[in-house]
């Protein structure tokens, strides 16, 4: 019998009576304050503006605290078109390097998150970062920066997180819900698309 990726996903659905990865997380309301500036040639990472979703934090294996464990923090929001957004990091470094590697960590509001893979942005290749900032009151907040491969970040935004309530039943899929003017690479939007497909396969959906 050939397992393929579906089949893999679709079965981690099942034992786990949930999400294959990132089942267990807390859920804000949030909001992307973009601060333009930016010289991408994509308006979303170019322009000033704002965006009102809802974000989730999350363990990636689901390991249990204090163990370190592949962290994930996701964006979802709606554009002046109707059209759905989402952005998926994962815990990773912020140096050339690094922002592409998971990384394991422990406390998901003070740590920095990475799109690990680089979306194509017409002849560019883009990878998007979330650094903490300090809070005084209310949620966690994160700079977003951009970066072309090899090159230096320039921070585009603050992404403001409400306090965290109890964990629900959403979900983000950056492949069918795209960033405005981003787009993943073919072979890896495959394959994220045949994970996605074989977990709802697994619970259901």
């Amino acid at each position: 019998m050939t397992w393929g990726v579906d089949d893999i996903f679709g079965g981690l659905a099942r034992l786990r009576g949930g999400k294959p990865i990132h089942k267990i997380g807390r859920v804000y309301d949030a909001r992307l304050i973009r601060r333009g500036g930016g010289d991408f040639g994509v308006p979303w990472l170019d322009e000033p503006g704002e965006d009102h979703g809802t974000a989730r934090t999350s363990r990636g294996a689901g390991l249990p605290r204090p163990l370190p464990d592949v962290l994930g923090l996701a964006f979802g929001f709606t554009g002046p078109d109707g059209a759905r957004h989402d952005l998926l990091l994962s815990t990773g470094g912020t140096g050339r390097l690094t922002r592409h590697l998971l990384l394991p960590r422990r406390r998901p509001e003070a740590v920095s998150y990475t799109t690990i893979v680089p979306y194509a942005a017409g002849g560019l290749r883009v990878t998007l970062t979330a650094r903490p900032r300090p809070v005084r009151r209310g949620g966690p907040l994160f700079l977003l920066s951009a970066a072309r491969t090899g090159g230096r970040a320039h921070e585009i935004g603050l992404l403001a997180l409400s306090a965290p309530r109890d964990d629900e039943p959403i979900a983000f899929d950056p492949v069918l819900h795209p960033l405005p003017g981003l787009t993943l690479p073919g072979p890896i939007a495959a394959l994220r698309a045949t994970a996605y497909r074989g977990g709802r396969a697994g619970r259901g959906r």
